[in-house]
Formats: structure tokens, C-alpha cells, sequence
């Protein structure tokens, strides 16, 4: 039997997965780590941290499943993106945290260059808006503020990358600097048409060229490990970032179908095929993967909190102590009480784009309990999904088709959760067997580039439904529901 090894660098964790030739799940290991807020707003992570956390789990998932590495035919590695790191290319220690993408602390400076007239020249070459969320303001913050980065950089010295590439560097002993199509297309550098770097919007940032890494197919070579890691060098055949692998892992290969994540945040990938859609509804236009040096396209939409309200609940109210009680928390919920939550604790995703509100709550009264709170918390992300899914079929449905949604992530293991998303979308939510498609992804991308995994065709074919959601809510009642959120989204923007 040959294996696989998923790495999956989180927001909020770092697993390593290892997968039969068959893609099934063999054994994993997990690892949370620290979350760094410096100030409102700001959100970092202690590079060192997301190495060791890889290393460590990496070793734990080989050891549980009783394997070698030499039994390993390749690495598949997916990742948060959009958070920077920049290192010195000589040591390899950062000069900074990692400045993670929910981080909004150069929304200012975002703000200038959308008022100089800026954000069509950035939207042209990389399908993207001119936000916070994206790397390019963070990694000109590093330069412009860490002492010394500059000339550092413009020396040649320092290297930048986003979380797969850090990675990459580290498990090669510092031999490769490269990073996939798809993470290269969310830092708001990359000409995705073109394929390459922008040469324009670098020198607009102060960029130097020589900080940014190769940039190859989502299926490719990026090197193999250092011996001395896990026993033996493994090779590292595939990367894509984690809402276009869990694209990949739901098998979303034809144009017109949908996923829909649900971790930290909320990411759906619509795909277009070779078609780049401009929204004309503030969502992305992105690459899905790339393989065989041809792109295929997407229009995405990102909500920045699903999964992390949940984890507020629990760390930062102290009110639960486990995620898995919150369904019970909003099964228990009193009916007649109509509580708002908009989870805007980093800002609004599309298709708002504002990075200076902050979460607020609706609806309060003194028979409020947890359990109101806690259905309005798992409701945000039906309604924050709804938002996205109105806007991309409206720039998709000029191409004559309606997308079909398949959803994953962990709060997807939520019955009640995926029921309210059906029904205040009104439309059908499928979920598949296999929830944590993100890792499933990249190891096909690695299986597939090292033989022993089928093309697209015969992958689709093993995708496997364990359930459809259907929608039982009155269209009356969910109009009236999603006009409250509607109204409740406005006085939370305008409030901040």
C-alpha cells in the first residue's frame, strides 16, 4: 500500500493527515496554537509556532498509522491564506509574526489607494479589491515598519511568502522558494491573467521582486524534504490554498458548481472554467487550481467569521466549553425571541467590504440567554451565506446556469446549522460523506502527480453524498428573516 501525507496549516491549528491510495483517511494528528491580538483589529501569528505545530503533527500522523516515510509517495499541502510571513533568506528567522488575514491594520492605507484611484488597476491584473484581507498591504506594513526590513529587502536578503511557502522553505532546509497559482492569486501581486507577478502593483507597494517566490502548478514539484525530518525525503507534490483545495476535494471540476466552507470563516468558490468573471457584485475573481500550467477560474466570496463566532462563544465569553454544544444550545432557544447577531469582530466580508465596523447584537431583551445567543451566532453564517450565494448568481447568471451548492468544514457536522442554511437560502445544501475535504484535496493533487491517484473524471466519481438538506422554511418567513439581518448589517455599519 502506498500513502499520502495531507498537511493542513490552519487559522487555529495545524493537522497532518495521512491517506490511503484510495484517499481514505488513515490516521491524523491535531494541534491547536496561539492566537496573538496586539491591538482591535490586529491578528498575528509566532511563525514558529505554525512550524513546529506542522513538524510535530506531521511525525504523530506517521507514527499513528504505523508507517515509514519512505511508505509516503508525496506531500500535499493546503494552508490559510492571504497571511504573510517574511524571513531572512540566509537565517530563515522571520523578522515578524505572520500577519494573519483576518489582520485590518493597514485598512487606512487600503483606503488611500481606493482614493487615488488605485483599486482598477488592482482589480484588472488580480481580480481582487483593494482590502486589508489581502497580503500585499500586510507585507508593504513589514517593510515599512519593522526596523531595517526595507534595505533588508531591497539587499536581497529577505523572502516573502504566504503560509505554504514558509512552510515549503522550512521542510526543504531553505532549498525551495515557491508557492502555488492559487496562493499567488490571493496576495494581490499576481496577474492572474498573465500569470506572473505584477511588475506594476510591486512597484506601487515598494516590492521588491526579489522577496517573492517561483510560482508553480497546483500539481507539481516543490521539492522533497529534508532527510532528517521524518526519516526519510519525501517528496512534496502538491499545494493549493485551503478554499481552492476544498474546491478540488468536493470535486467542483465542471463550471457552475459551488462549494461552500465552513471553518474559521466562510469561503464559496463558484467555478467558471476558463471564463474569468468580473462581478459586477463585489465578489472575486480568483484561480480555482491550475494544472498542466492552464488556470481554471473562479468567483469567490469570503465571509471572515463562521467557525471563529463559535470559538468566541467558547474562549471569548466563556460560554460554552465545546463547540458541539451549541446546537443543543439553539434547539433550546426561545422562538419568540428574534436575537441578531452580525459577527463583524475583523470587519464584513463581501459583498460589503468594510473593514471598520465591529460585531453587534440585535434584539436583546432581559430573557436573552445563552441559547439565543447561541442559535443567532450559527444563524450569522446562514445569513452571511445568503448574502454571497444572492450576489454570485446574479454575475452568474448571465452564462445560463444556477449553481449547485456542496458544503464542508466543521461546522458542517451541524444537522441544525445546515438545516438553516437550506432554508434561509431556500434552496437544497448537499453534504458529503467526507466533511474535511480541504485535506482530501491536496492529496489528491500529490496522489494524482505521483501516479497513484485517478484524473479528475475518475476522482468525481468516488465523491460521495451522505445527505441533502432541504429546504422547509415558508418563503414568507425567510424574506422577513433575512430583511431583519439585512437592516441589522446597515446600523452595524453605520454605527461603525
Amino acid at each position: 500500500m502506498t500513502y499520502i501525507l495531507a498537511i493542513d496549516q490552519g487559522t487555529t491549528s495545524s493537522r497532518a493527515i495521512v491517506f490511503d491510495e484510495n484517499l481514505s483517511p488513515v490516521a491524523q494528528a491535531q494541534e491547536e496554537f496561539p492566537q496573538k491580538f496586539p491591538r482591535s483589529g490586529w491578528v498575528e501569528h509566532d511563525p514558529a509556532d505554525l512550524w513546529s505545530t506542522v513538524a510535530r503533527t506531521t511525525l504523530d500522523a506517521i507514527k499513528a498509522a504505523q508507517i515509514g516515510a519512505g511508505d509516503i509517495a508525496g506531500i500535499g499541502i493546503t494552508n490559510q491564506r492571504e497571511t504573510v510571513v517574511v524571513w531572512d533568506r540566509h537565517t530563515g528567522e522571520p523578522v515578524y509574526n505572520a500577519i494573519v488575514w483576518q489582520d485590518r491594520r493597514t485598512s487606512d492605507f487600503c483606503a488611500k489607494l481606493r482614493d487615488d484611484g488605485f483599486e482598477e488597476t488592482v482589480t484588472a491584473r488580480t481580480g481582487l479589491i483593494i482590502d486589508p484581507y489581502f497580503s500585499a498591504t500586510k507585507l508593504r506594513w513589514i517593510l515599512e515598519t519593522v526596523e531595517g526590513a526595507r534595505e533588508r529587502a531591497e539587499n536581497g536578503d529577505l523572502l516573502f511568502g504566504t503560509v505554504d511557502c514558509f512552510l515549503i522553505w522550512k521542510l526543504t532546509g531553505g532549498k525551495v522558494h515557491a508557492t502555488d497559482a492559487t496562493n499567488a492569486a490571493r496576495t494581490m501581486l499576481y496577474d492572474i491573467a498573465k500569470g506572473r507577478w505584477s511588475t506594476t502593483i510591486s512597484a506601487t507597494f515598494g516590492i521588491p521582486q526579489s522577496m517573492l517566490p517561483q510560482v508553480r502548478d497546483c500539481a507539481d514539484d516543490f521539492g522533497t524534504t529534508d532527510s532528517g525530518l521524518f526519516g526519510a525525503a519525501i517528496p512534496i507534490l502538491g499545494v493549493a490554498g485551503d478554499q481552492q483545495a476544498a474546491t478540488l476535494g468536493q470535486a467542483c471540476f465542471q463550471p457552475g458548481m459551488l462549494k461552500s466552507t465552513y471553518g474559521t470563516g466562510c469561503f464559496a468558490l463558484l467555478n467558471t472554467g476558463d471564463h474569468m468573471v468580473r462581478s459586477q457584485n463585489r465578489m472575486l475573481t480568483t484561480i480555482a487550481y491550475q494544472l498542466d500550467g492552464k488556470p481554471t477560474y473562479a468567483l469567490e466570496g469570503s465571509i471572515f467569521i463562521a467557525g471563529a463566532v463559535v470559538q468566541w462563544l467558547r474562549d471569548g465569553l466563556n460560554m460554552i466549553g465545546d463547540a458541539a454544544q451549541t446546537q443543543p444550545l439553539a434547539e433550546a432557544a426561545d422562538p419568540g425571541q428574534e436575537v441578531i447577531m452580525v459577527p463583524a469582530f475583523t470587519g464584513l466580508g463581501a459583498p460589503y467590504w468594510n473593514a471598520d465596523c465591529r460585531g453587534a447584537m440585535f434584539g436583546l431583551t432581559r430573557a436573552t440567554t445563552p441559547a439565543e445567543i447561541a442559535r443567532a451566532a450559527l444563524e450569522s453564517v446562514g445569513y452571511q451565506t445568503r448574502d454571497l450565494l444572492r450576489a454570485m448568481q446574479a454575475d452568474w447568471a448571465a452564462q445560463g446556469a444556477q449553481p449547485t451548492l456542496r458544503v464542508d468544514g466543521g461546522m458542517t457536522a451541524s444537522d441544525w446549522t445546515m438545516q438553516f442554511l437550506a432554508d434561509i437560502i431556500g434552496a437544497p445544501v448537499d453534504r458529503p460523506q467526507v466533511l474535511e475535504t480541504t485535506a482530501q484535496g491536496v492529496a489528491w493533487l500529490a496522489g494524482y502527480k505521483a501516479g497513484v491517484c485517478p484524473d479528475q473524471e475518475g476522482f468525481a466519481k468516488a465523491w460521495a453524498l451522505d445527505r441533502t438538506f432541504q429546504p422547509k422554511m415558508s418563503q414568507a418567513t425567510r424574506d422577513a428573516r433575512y430583511a431583519r439581518w439585512k437592516r441589522a448589517v446597515a446600523a452595524t455599519i453605520e454605527f461603525g
